[in-house]
């Protein structure tokens, strides 16, 4: 029997666990991947910590997957051995209640998050469901295209339904894993781009990746500087800081939006003045599906966009785990495989 390493959490708030196992079968409607790159995502700390409710043990995590199909279950019509495919958040939906049938696969009630309800991208294989299957296009690397399926949609994605136009001012808030890539998207799509980050060092690089105007939060009051910029259209929110958030509310121009991607548990905080005069809006933003991915990935392939990242072999998932939570990695964490 063909064995493959994988790595588990054994339960929650557990080691990772590399382990040998048997490659699996795919069943029908579903496609096996040779999994060659997995990003590491501060989301998968929802199943290494057990914060996700539901979930079981031991889990294979990761929902950044890019590899290539090397078998193919029964009902599968759509996809062929040795394509080059990709799998994120978005794992599966069921196709038949209310959201699936507006399209709406996130909203489905049977929704699969890969690496969390189903095992995810780290280990060699993984089985995946045919409908959360991505393709990517030639000229990205495997490696460069992980990130795009759970950091690059989720700004991408955020960003084309955010309601603003070529030439409007967007911020985006925070300059790491995902805010790197948001700036990089905010320009490829025509906006006048802001990028809010902390610290000097990080300058240099927004301007080179599309920013027009570097903000830093240390030493500078961000949310007067974009109402003197004109106010922005939509700031978005990538780091996890719920104050950080809050303070830029009034950097919002009329009718603006803040898209919250930063997931946090502390609350943000405004009053209802600062939201009602100026006609200003929260919203938040998941990732997307398959569908989005590939709209994710193909554009990235037109404009040039990449994401920055730092690679570990699939054993050291553990070393490349803290180094994403210890927010110095410059700025995506990747696996890779043999």
């Amino acid at each position: 029997m063909t064995q493959m390493t994988s790595v588990q959490i054994t339960g929650p708030g557990g080691p990772f666990k590399v382990v040998s196992g048997a490659v699996p079968e795919p069943t029908p409607n579903t496609v096996r991947i040779k999994i060659q790159a997995c990003g590491v995502c501060h989301s998968d700390a929802f199943v290494k910590e057990g914060y996700w409710p539901g979930l079981h043990y031991p889990r294979v995590t990761g929902h950044e997957v890019a590899g290539v199909i090397d078998a193919v279950g029964s009902g599968v019509i759509t996809l062929e051995k040795g394509q080059r495919v990709g799998v994120g958040w978005h794992g599966g939906h069921c196709g038949h209640c209310v959201p699936c049938r507006r399209g709406d696969y996130l909203g489905c009630r049977n929704f699969i998050v890969t690496g969390f309800h189903e095992d995810g991208g780290y280990a060699e294989y993984m089985i995946a469901r045919s409908e959360a299957v991505a393709t990517i296009p030639d000229a990205l690397t495997l490696v460069e295209a992980a990130p795009i399926l759970c950091a690059g949609i989720t700004t991408f994605n955020s960003l084309r339904h955010s309601g603003a136009k070529a030439g409007d001012l967007v911020a985006v808030q925070g300059f790491g894993g995902l805010g790197h890539l948001g700036v990089q998207f905010a320009n490829k799509m025509g906006f006048h781009t802001v990028a809010i980050g902390r610290g000097q060092d990080k300058a240099a690089l927004a301007i080179k990746l599309g920013a027009a105007h570097y903000l830093d939060a240390e030493t500078g009051n961000p949310a007067k500087e974009l109402t003197s910029l004109g106010g922005a259209a939509v700031i978005l929110a990538t780091a996890p800081n719920s104050k950080a958030m809050s303070d830029l509310i009034d950097g919002l121009g009329v009718g603006g939006k803040l898209v919250v991607l930063g997931a946090s548990a502390d609350p943000i905080t405004v009053t209802p003045i600062q939201l009602i005069g100026a006609r200003r809006t929260i919203q938040g933003w998941p990732s997307g599906s398959a569908k989005d991915s590939e709209d994710a990935l193909n554009f990235c392939a037109l404009t040039g966009i990449r994401p920055i990242v730092e690679t570990f072999p699939l054993e050291q998932a553990a070393a490349a785990y803290d180094r994403m939570l210890s927010g110095k990695a410059r700025f995506r964490v990747v696996l890779t495989m043999k």
